[in-house]
């Protein structure tokens, strides 16, 4: 019986808290901006071709370790860079 009334008591302050008609907060201000976005201008240029394939034939090694995933990259980066590049000019 005591450990219900002291947990009745506890939750008391709680509860009138919660039945409180005032609000104690009061509302945020929300500022809206709007920002231009300026691109440096090494943004726009293009990302250099790449160099020819060597004349010889590359080793399954060579092709596997470096050099299809380096051009893979390049050509994806080259792609998402101009993508930026589109959607900032687009926002213009």
């Amino acid at each position: 019986m005591r450990l219900f009334l002291m947990a009745a008591l506890s939750a008391f302050p709680v509860v009138v808290s919660a039945c409180s008609l005032t609000n104690p907060k009061p509302e945020p201000i929300v500022i809206t901006q709007t920002v231009t976005v300026v691109l440096p201008p090494e943004c726009r240029k293009v990302t250099p071709p790449l160099s020819p394939k060597p004349d010889r034939d590359l080793t399954q090694e060579e092709i596997f370790n470096g050099w299809s995933a380096d051009r893979t990259s390049r050509n994806i980066g080259e792609s998402r860079r101009a993508a930026c590049v589109a959607a900032v000019d687009a926002a213009k």
